[in-house]
């Protein structure tokens, strides 16, 4: 470590800045063999550095970088001197934060580095960026070395995971993979699934946090159960196939020693050959016992193959079972579907006969509005032939003008009270009209919040949900749609009254426009001067009933948007139905996965059956070429 050290302090002098006191510290304390800078924020030229000292280091072969606050720049650079390293075993780049360049650096690492055996890229965000995370696991597929790969907490989507998929197909060494708390999804989790059949080695894969169903999660643990029962025998059948070498080698070895001990006891002794006769038929008795319990070895690989033959019928038996199960069930989603679709049939019925009576109930203001027009045409009239005739009496007055002055002032009073005394009326009228309005679009506003927040929470419910659960969710939503619908309704029905308020309105104010024309025609001859005030009374009453017949409109678009949110929350249902329809089809998928995954169990099971046999035959024939390759029985003399 001295060594290295003073190369450390060489390169980063060179490149013109200082060395840290924080790494040469810690290269001054740590053990041989291991390299520990966790912690330590590493800047460029620490990186430049390093990424130079590491190809020709032969000591180090554990690499701890977690924690250090990596640049791009200096990752890439220390993962490109790290292609060139032949002994580094253990590489950990917890928490980092390595994004695209990172990424694109690990899977070139990946690609050229044959000795890394574990790596740790927990909290990292090598997921976010699609292309980089792909040139990564295109280096994971072509890497011969690594056996242990973490992924924790590093943003990657089903994307990722499908590459993630793509990459474990060519893979042939990676054993243990933990993706846990990332964003894999069904999508993903699916492609992981499919591809596990495609791997040999992959005994380990952790998935927990991913927001994948259970029925994919138990299916992903039932084939690492499947890999490891495949790990382990492979391991029994290379040890009993080491083990058997060895006891080959050794009768060989024993073979030729006791050869040569023939051959010397011939030349020197012939006297003592009945003793070794005695001797090599002891010898063929302690081959006999061996060859003996290689028989009852192989009766016992037997027994456990019709044990694993006598599981593999029970195994076949649930898989018809489960089928059976599956086949209810389909039968019984088919005639739930039937009777939601036969009451979203009825449902849009009554929608139908709700939009034609509010389409009546509206058509029938339209024509009380127009009665009401008409009305005010013929008054305006009447008000114009009025004028006429004032005109005719005007001449007449003006002799009069004199004597009604006293009069005129009188009645000047009275009208300036009958007009504040309507005015007050009107705006209390108007006051009243615009806190019912307003009350109406509160309850309209808090009635969509409500229906909104539910239909969140419905959304968060079924995603939440496993899939045993959806059917009765299903119901409940329905349920809650049509008492959404039926508040929808009753907000109707609160619409057309307030028409019908504002209709009758439209009805006072028609009698108060009735009686100030009488009053008109009462004072008449003695408001001759005042024409001009009379006639802006009347344009202003005639604006006001425009005003009126305006808000009658706003009221009316107002149902049309009601008539509207009913529409959509008919498409919202017609959603849900074709949800319920994939969800169908997602699980015959995995019923027809399921279905190849049986199969691909019996071929594993007929192929251990083979490779058992194959092995119990091989060694049956050893056993009997040793025997009759053995120097006793050329030598036993005849009898």
């Amino acid at each position: 470590m001295e060594e290295f050290r003073r190369s450390y302090s060489r390169l980063c002098r060179e490149s013109g800045a200082e060395p840290q006191e924080a790494v040469l510290q810690q290269l001054h304390q740590l053990p041989r063999g291991r390299l520990d800078l966790a912690t330590q924020s590493l800047t460029v030229e620490t990186c430049r550095a390093l990424g130079k000292l590491l190809p020709r280091e032969t000591l180090c072969t554990e690499l701890v970088l977690s924690d250090c606050m990596l640049s791009e720049e200096g990752a890439t650079l220390l993962l490109r001197g790290l292609c060139a390293n032949t002994v580094l075993r253990f590489l950990d780049l917890k928490g980092n934060n390595l994004r695209a360049a990172g990424a694109e650096a690990l899977g070139k690492l990946l690609q050229q580095n044959k000795s890394i055996q574990s790596l740790t890229l927990e909290w990292n965000s090598l997921g976010t960026w699609d292309d980089a995370f792909a040139t990564f696991c295109g280096g994971l597929a072509a890497n011969g070395a690594l056996q242990r790969l973490d992924l924790r907490n590093n943003q990657i989507s089903h994307k990722g995971a499908e590459e993630l998929a793509l990459a474990l197909k060519g893979n042939t060494t990676l054993q243990q993979l933990d993706l846990r708390w990332n964003n894999v999804g069904l999508l993903g989790g699916r492609a992981l699934m499919n591809c596990l059949p495609s791997n040999r080695t992959l005994w380990r894969l952790d998935l927990a946090g991913n927001n994948i169903p259970g029925d994919v999660l138990r299916a992903v643990e039932q084939a690492m159960g499947h890999s490891q029962d495949r790990l382990t025998t492979f391991q029994e059948n290379q040890a009993r196939t080491h083990v058997l070498s060895k006891e080959v080698q050794h009768l060989r070895e024993e073979k030729s020693k006791q050869f040569l001990d023939l051959m010397e006891t011939i030349d020197k002794q012939r006297e003592e050959m009945a003793k070794s006769s005695r001797a090599s038929a002891a010898r063929v008795g302690q081959l006999q016992e061996a060859l003996n319990e290689r028989h009852s070895i192989i009766n016992a690989l037997k027994a456990k193959l019709q044990m694993t033959e006598a599981a593999l019928a029970l195994s076949e038996q649930k898989a018809q079972d489960l089928g059976e199960l599956l086949a209810t069930a389909e039968q019984e989603q088919l005639s739930l579907s039937q009777r939601q679709a036969k009451e979203l049939k009825l449902e849009q019925q009554e929608a139908a006969e709700r939009e034609s009576k509010l389409l009546r109930d509206l058509s029938a203001a339209n024509e009380k509005n127009l009665l009401l027009q008409n009305q005010v045409d013929e008054l305006e009239r009447k008000f114009r032939c009025q004028q006429e005739q004032l005109f005719q009496t005007r001449q007449e007055m003006t002799s009069m003008s004199a004597e009604l002055k006293m009069r005129a002032i009188q009645a000047e009073e009275r009208l300036d009270m009958e007009k504040r005394r309507c005015r007050q009326s009107l705006e209390d009228s108007e006051s009243l009209r615009i806190k019912e309005v307003e009350h109406m679009t509160r309850h309209l506003e808090e009635s969509e919040k409500a229906m909104q927040e539910r239909v969140q929470r419905l959304e968060a419910a079924r995603l939440s949900l496993e899939e045993q659960q959806r059917l009765a969710h299903l119901e409940d939503k329905l349920r809650l749609l049509a008492q959404a619908r039926d508040e929808a309704q009753g907000a109707c029905l609160q619409q057309k009254q307030v028409v019908a308020e504002a209709q009758t309105r439209v009805s006072q104010l028609g009698l108060q426009v009735e009686g100030l024309r009488r009053r008109l025609e009462e004072l008449q001859q003695e408001l001759s001067l005042k024409d001009q005030e009379r006639v802006a009374e009347v344009s202003r009453v005639r604006v006001e009933l425009q005003e009126q017949n305006g808000r009658l409109q706003a009221e009316l678009a107002a149902q049309e948007a009601l008539r509207e949110k009913a529409a959509a929350l008919e498409r919202q249902l017609k959603v849900m139905a074709s949800d319920h329809r994939e969800a169908l089809l997602d699980r015959e998928s995995e019923n027809a996965s399921l279905r190849e995954k049986l199969r691909l169990r019996e071929a594993e099971i007929a192929r251990i059956r083979d490779e058992e046999a194959q092995r119990a035959s091989f060694l049956q024939n050893a056993v009997l070429a040793y025997v009759q390759a053995s120097p006793v029985r050329t030598l036993s003399p005849p009898k």
